[in-house]
């Protein structure tokens, strides 16, 4: 499935390298401003700022909780059925040290 940007960009290709130019540039800029340390790392809430930060100038579900399928390339990401109950598990699961936060956030 093709996601419909703001950008009006068709090209597969072209969406990916506009994505990942701005979204490198936003996130330079929120860790530079700071941004990072005002909020409670490890809820949805958190995940859901930094979503719409970085990508709320390419598309218009930026920030929100998905209501259908998606895949990148081979990649397809948790079914809709199960996303809420996914969230919710990882919500809960520890930080505490480097290797919890990778575990977490991959």
């Amino acid at each position: 499935m093709f996601l419909d940007n703001k950008l009006g960009i068709k090209s597969e290709i072209e969406l990916a390298h506009e994505e990942e130019r701005i979204s490198k540039l936003k996130a330079k800029h929120l860790f530079e401003s700071g941004f990072f340390e005002t909020l409670s790392a490890g809820s949805l809430q958190y995940l859901a700022t930094i979503h719409l930060k970085l990508f709320e100038d390419i598309y218009d579900f930026a920030g929100k909780v998905r209501e259908v399928n998606i895949s990148n390339g081979n990649f397809r990401f948790a079914p809709i059925a199960y996303l809420d109950s996914a969230l919710k598990s990882i919500e809960q699961m520890p930080q505490t040290n480097f290797d919890e936060i990778i575990e977490k956030y991959y």
